[in-house]
């Protein structure tokens, strides 16, 4: 292999390698809580954080109000669309007190649910026990797709 052939090979695999980092986003989570199904309590409050599309780590901050009672149990539940309902994905740490705050690492199964809106954020409280709020959460790579 020729000298010129070495110094294209390296100057490609470094021009890849500086592209898969330069693609690596941080992404704008957010989503407004919403009474389940069934409830008639008229929650308020939000989701709001941030997602590393390199590192998968969601950063979120969760805060509520107007519920029946204390929350007892909070999740990230999906893939479901807004009006559907899905299993745990990840548990939400306690304490519950507002607002909580947290971070978790999402698969690569989740991230794409999160990317395409099919994850929420579930408050359970004694009185609502599967469910008091909702927020259906959203990015802002999302927000700027329906815009165009």
């Amino acid at each position: 292999m020729s000298q010129l052939s070495r110094r294209l090979l390296l100057a490609a695999g470094f021009t890849v390698a500086l592209g898969g980092a330069a693609s690596a986003k941080e992404l704008k989570v957010m989503g407004t809580f919403i009474a389940d199904a069934g409830v008639t309590t008229q929650p308020t409050g939000d989701v709001t954080g941030s997602f590393n599309t390199h590192t998968h780590k969601l950063d979120f901050k969760v805060t509520y109000g107007g519920l029946s009672g204390p929350v007892v149990a909070a999740h990230f539940h999906g893939p479901a669309k807004l009006g559907h309902n899905a299993g745990v994905m990840i548990p939400i740490e306690k304490p519950y007190d507002s607002p909580i705050t947290g971070s978790v690492d999402l698969s690569a199964k989740q991230t794409h649910a999160l990317e395409h809106g099919l994850v929420y954020v579930n408050l359970h409280t004694q009185a609502n026990p599967n469910g008091e709020a909702r927020a259906q959460l959203h990015t802002g790579h999302m927000a700027m797709h329906k815009a165009s």
